[in-house]
């Protein structure tokens, strides 16, 4: 799990601008990938669909990058018992997240196994409402049309907010001769810059305390010895 907080450039950003003195709200997008290997495409196009996302946001944007691959083993444990303590800080990341990228390279015309296994055991509810932007990579261009009939039902079943605009990347994206109709450098600046109008567009997310309204032990102990206290 990497973290990286970047500044935006709030001077040409959409939105208005904050107040002088205002306090500056930081928000935090989570990139999960299923790639297989660190020099995988699907890593690259997590890592600049991030980057133009943080170019077009009028606020700071704390990008954490989640390789699935690295919690395999918690993923495959957690479908027989609980999930290990390692793969719940990830559940929570997702939970607070104000953003999602979901990334998967695209096998048999669906989903990788392990990109499908994490969303098996995300609690429910993680990531109701949160808008999130999906992409993939696969070998030939007809492959995107898995992105709109697999892996958009399932994280519109999750009760995500899945953005219309996708990024799919050919192998030949990546070569000599990519798409001359819409290049994919373009199809990623503008997935980011719906995905930052999206986190705009939303309240920020905050972590809600479960316990903050339980009085401690202490309290408690209190109450009961004042009311039997003598006067």
């Amino acid at each position: 799990m990497s973290h990286a907080r970047h500044p935006s450039r709030a001077s040409d950003a959409p939105g208005a601008p904050a107040a002088p003195g205002a306090p500056t709200t930081t928000r935090r997008v989570v990139v999960l990938s299923a790639a297989l290997s660190e020099s995988s495409t699907t890593t690259m196009l997590g890592e600049r669909l991030a980057a133009a996302t943080v170019r077009a946001a009028a606020e700071p944007i704390e990008v954490t990058t989640i390789e699935l691959r690295d919690y395999f083993a918690e993923i495959a444990q957690a479908f027989g018992s609980f999930a290990p303590q390692r793969l719940r800080e990830v559940f929570e990341q997702v939970a607070v997240a104000d953003a999602v990228i979901a990334l998967t390279p695209i096998y048999n015309t669906s989903y990788s196994g392990l990109f499908k296994s994490f969303f098996d055991v995300l609690p429910e509810d993680s990531l109701r409402g949160t808008p999130v932007l999906i992409g993939a990579t696969g070998g030939t261009p007809r492959h995107s049309l898995a992105l709109d009939y697999a892996v958009r039902p399932m994280l519109a079943y999750l009760k995500a907010e899945v953005l219309t605009t996708t990024v799919f990347a050919a192998t030949e994206d990546w070569g000599t001769a990519p798409d001359d109709v819409r290049p994919l450098p373009e199809r990623i600046d503008l997935a980011g810059a719906r995905l930052a109008d999206a986190i705009a567009a939303r309240p920020e997310r905050r972590v809600v305390d479960e316990f903050e309204a339980t009085p401690s032990f202490a309290e408690m102990l209190g109450q009961f010895g004042g009311a039997n206290s003598p006067a």
